[in-house]
């Protein structure tokens, strides 16, 4: 029997990687018990960082970190501006995992890798998801350095059919038609903007519906008055797949989006968007955000028994 043509190997493994629908639970069920057992931190709270808001993993103390490539299964992050590690460690005295660093379907992950680590969150016993990313405003009335909670979102992606929990349903994790109505927490939510209050940051916080869309190019004028026109305030490139398969799963919800940049919805303009402007302006408000996280994971416990 001849040996096979060279490359075919390859050409094989990702022909049957394309014809996957999915991870097996055995999968998820692998990286998790991979993680329980080369750290002995169990947390309870997991946060994903968006674009330039990794500063969140930093604030993490008696830290046990894994690179995204020495962790099982795990895909791999390639933008700038996410590190690619998973980060255990204590915020505040609460027992926390945070990715620095999430995945994009841009990327060309196909969802179910793009939402992997939250299966593996909710299989390590994480209750609560904190996620934050760099968006575009779209509400007239937001600047950049705003911080907006997310009280719902628009997946343009899954009109057209590209959705997380597409293909055969875990029974493991969740139901096969899970509802969405109640996807970012009502009372986590009205505990952050309280504590944003105390802190005074009021005139920074708002409250608004997110759009995910597919990216990678930032949208068109028409496009930005078209998702303002639909309701949305802000829009990224991210966020609403993982609360999808975090709520298909259980967990809590709360979304946190920083206006890094005004979306242009003026044929007239000379702005542009590009990502050095949102990192940048990541970086210079992140403080806001980090601050408010860590208060809000300090008082979940004793404000809302949610943990």
């Amino acid at each position: 029997m001849s040996p096979p043509a060279p490359g075919t190997e390859i050409q094989d493994s990702r022909s049957r990687e394309e014809k996957r629908t999915g991870y097996t639970y055995e999968e998820y069920k692998q990286t998790a018990d991979w993680l329980l057992s080369n750290t002995d931190h169990r947390p309870t709270v997991a946060i994903v960082c968006g674009s330039g808001l990794g500063g969140l993993g930093e604030l993490l103390k008696d830290q046990v970190a894994f690179h995204y490539s020495d962790i099982p299964n795990f895909p791999q992050s390639t933008v700038p501006g996410h590190a690619g590690r998973l980060i255990f460690g204590k915020l505040n005295g609460k027992s926390c995992v945070c990715m620095q660093g999430r995945f994009h379907f841009y990327e060309g992950y196909p969802l179910w890798k793009v939402t992997f680590p939250i299966r593996v969150f909710r299989l390590i016993g994480v209750e609560s998801l904190i996620v934050t990313n760099a968006a575009g405003g779209l509400n007239e009335d937001y600047k950049v350095g705003d911080i907006m909670v997310i009280k719902d979102h628009i997946n343009i992606p899954g009109f057209a059919g590209n959705n997380p929990l597409s293909g055969p349903n875990e029974e493991r994790f969740g139901p096969r038609f899970p509802p969405m109505s109640n996807g970012y927490d009502k009372e986590l939510r009205k505990l952050l903007l309280d504590i944003g209050r105390e802190l005074g940051f009021t005139e920074k916080l708002k409250e608004g519906v997110y759009c995910g869309i597919g990216g990678p190019n930032f949208e068109t004028i028409a496009e930005c008055r078209f998702l303002n026109r639909l309701g949305a305030d802000a829009v990224g490139m991210s966020t609403v797949h993982e609360v999808v398969v975090a709520r298909h799963c259980g967990l809590q919800v709360l979304g946190l989006s920083l206006i890094t940049n005004k979306a242009v919805m003026d044929y007239e303009s000379e702005m542009t968007a590009n990502h050095e402007e949102v990192l940048q302006a990541g970086k210079d408000s992140a403080k806001y955000m980090e601050k408010l996280v860590s208060i809000l994971v300090q008082r979940m416990e004793f404000n809302n028994n949610l943990i």
